[in-house]
């Protein structure tokens, strides 16, 4: 007999609007208090402290105007956020403060998250949608010095970017962009050539979200039909996808690996998260919680195993928090 899904650890209320973006930073030394920032529909971005499960701060950068990605740059006082307003903001939250630092300015009207990548100590890359609708834009961090555009070629009738991940092989190694796009496809970029390494068709829809696991050289996508794509590189370097699963419901809002590379969390249109094997794509547990479109899904970065958690952010202005499959 399968054991039933468990309930929610426990569930954070008080946005006030939809969550769309969740980010924990609970990796830090003792006594630091872990916490999980969550970014809404009505631009805020509130910080909640994961051991009173309150809020300790609300951030108002985005002009009321929709926060869809949060991200911290090696600290919790360093913060990045995206929003509706074409804005992408830095934040230094040190001491108690709650000021915007910088901003960069996108231009972009989708919203395709943002992804940075640390590249040396102090300098991140990230990269973006542009102004040009097919466009990718590489920045380098905290100068906002341009790195790269990549333009798909004349004819690649790829669409908007909606997805983006940036990762290395190893540190020192060469940068590399995974994008995903309006048409269905996934493209690797080599960033230092501006050139496309390998492109795919991984669904017949817009990817909504990838993740990718850089020791396997194995990412997962999702879009709005019922399918999972698992895709790879093989001896060419070119990708293929290798892999599908059926979804019972379509459309999927986000995909997570967990940083331990065991398990694939996936936010869904139905309202529920699936867990999976990341090694067999094996189906492990529905959460069945929220009683609205799941839009995102977090896991945390809590050095002890044991203390892992699951966040999923839902249209329904509630934030659940899950103990799952800790042992594994």
């Amino acid at each position: 007999m399968a054991l039933p899904p468990p309930d929610p650890q426990f569930v954070l209320r008080g946005t006030g609007a939809a969550v769309h973006t969740l980010h924990f930073s609970c990796g830090g030394q003792e006594p630091d208090v872990p916490i999980l920032f969550s970014g809404s529909e009505n631009g805020f971005i509130h910080v909640w402290n994961l051991k009173t499960h309150r809020v300790d701060a609300a951030l108002d950068g985005h002009g009321r105007r929709s926060v869809y990605c949060v991200e911290t740059m090696g600290s919790k006082d360093r913060l990045l956020s995206q929003g509706r307003d074409q804005r992408i903001c830095l934040w230094d939250l040190a001491e108690g403060r709650t000021s915007v630092t910088d901003s960069v300015f996108t231009e972009n009207v989708g919203f395709c998250r943002c992804s940075l990548l640390k590249v040396t100590q102090g300098r991140w890359l990230m990269a973006i949608a542009a102004k040009d609708l097919e466009e990718v834009q590489v920045l380098e961090l905290p100068s906002k010095t341009s790195v790269c555009t990549l333009k798909p070629e004349m004819g690649a009738k790829l669409g908007m970017p909606m997805c983006l991940k940036l990762w290395q092989l190893s540190c020192g190694s060469q940068p590399l962009l995974l994008a995903g796009y309006e048409d269905g496809s996934v493209v690797l970029w080599n960033l230092s050539m501006g050139k496309v390494l390998s492109q795919l068709v991984c669904h017949p829809e817009p990817v909504m979200s990838l993740d990718f696991d850089s020791e396997k050289a194995k990412g997962i996508s999702g879009s709005s039909e019922k399918v999972l794509s698992i895709w790879n590189f093989n001896e060419q370097q070119n990708l293929q996808v290798y892999k599908t699963h059926k979804l019972v419901n379509a459309g999927i809002s986000d995909i997570t690996i967990r940083p331990d590379k065991k398990i694939v969390a996936t936010a869904g249109w139905d309202h529920r998260i699936r867990i999976f094997g990341w090694k067999k794509m094996k189906p492990l547990a529905v959460l069945d919680f929220h009683t609205a479109t799941v839009h995102c899904v977090s896991f945390s970065d809590h050095k002890n195993p044991e203390e892992r958690l699951l966040a999923a952010g839902s249209k329904d202005h509630r934030i659940s928090i899950w103990s799952i499959y800790t042992q594994t």
